[in-house]
């Protein structure tokens, strides 16, 4: 099989194609990245001689290039996305630009092209806030209430129409935080193990106590390819990790590990529209088969061991 990765020299995207060329030595995967500030091709420096591994650099927002490379693939998956929520409060048309139109491009080549498969990568934030005592379904509404989960949601309605229209292959999955090696340092345990160990400040956004559902990448990578592989066209999955932990829990593990001092946690004003908790009910996903298997704290502490250990990686970065 010959697979299109959008977005493959990302965090997520990295992650995915070494865990896919792994695991299944038949595939060939060509990764088309733009190389915006987040893509970095060092996350794959361990696979660029892989004869069954390419790369193209090209822009899901170029219509006639992703036609073009549609051509050759069997399946599509996109990563590629503008995913930073801060950068989509200061410029939200970049996101929409890259988020809902070069969604749509990919469905117009998958369309034209007769692609046996697109898989679509989406977020819980598009559900928006969800209130203690339930975690989000599938077959919930979507709320969001950032610049970047409104156009994250724009792309996956973009998919259910040309689905129900044309009948286009195409799955969606909606995972938790992701975190683990290759991470740019903007995320929250990537920048604050980071800061963590320049000794400089450990922000946090208004009381700290924020929920997020975190999971770790490899996890991820694990439920994505058991959608890939088993799930039905046209459907979407959620893939959660199961661990819903406040942003201040987060912090003071980091802390705790790296041996920085409490006084370094700085309380800032709260970001604006900022979701108060996500939580993802899985059954779905679970069905195929797939289950999370990293013990958090375990995988915690072996992503702050692999900053800690890779400095040479993120310094540049920062």
């Amino acid at each position: 099989m010959r697979l299109l990765v959008t977005g493959g020299a990302g965090f997520i995207g990295s992650n995915f194609i070494r865990y896919m060329l792994d695991k299944y030595p038949d595939y060939e995967i060509v990764n088309l990245d733009k190389l915006t500030y987040a893509g970095n091709l060092e996350n794959l420096r361990d696979v660029e001689k892989d004869p069954r591994y390419s790369f193209v650099k090209g822009d899901i927002c170029d219509a006639k290039w992703i036609d073009d490379l549609a051509k050759n693939v069997d399946a599509i998956i996109n990563f590629a996305a503008e995913s930073h929520v801060d950068r989509s409060i200061e410029d939200p048309q970049s996101f929409v630009v890259t988020d809902v139109l070069g969604t749509q491009n990919i469905l117009e080549a998958v369309k034209n092209n007769k692609v046996e498969r697109f898989l679509h990568i989406s977020t819980d934030e598009v559900y928006g806030s969800i209130p203690e005592g339930r975690s989000s379904v599938e077959t919930d509404p979507i709320e969001p209430n950032s610049p970047y989960s409104a156009s994250k949601a724009g792309g996956d309605l973009l998919c259910r129409a040309y689905f129900e229209t044309y009948g286009t292959p195409v799955m969606i999955t909606r995972s938790s935080n992701n975190f683990g090696p290759y991470q740019y340092p903007e995320k929250l345990i990537s920048l604050l193990t980071t800061n963590a160990i320049d000794g400089l400040p450990l922000t946090v956004y208004g009381d700290g106590l924020n929920v997020r559902d975190w999971i770790y990448v490899m996890d991820n990578c694990e439920g994505l390819d058991a959608v890939f592989h088993k799930g039905k066209i046209g459907e979407v999955y959620n893939i959660g990790g199961g661990n819903e932990k406040t942003n201040l829990e987060i912090v003071k593990q980091i802390v705790a590990e790296t041996g920085a001092p409490d006084s370094l946690i700085t309380y800032v004003d709260d970001r604006l529209g900022h979701d108060r908790r996500y939580s993802l009910d899985s059954t779905k996903a679970k069905a195929l088969g797939w289950a999370p298997r990293r013990d958090f704290r375990d995988a915690m502490s072996e992503t702050i061991r692999w900053y800690q250990e890779n400095e040479a990686w993120w310094r540049p970065l920062k």
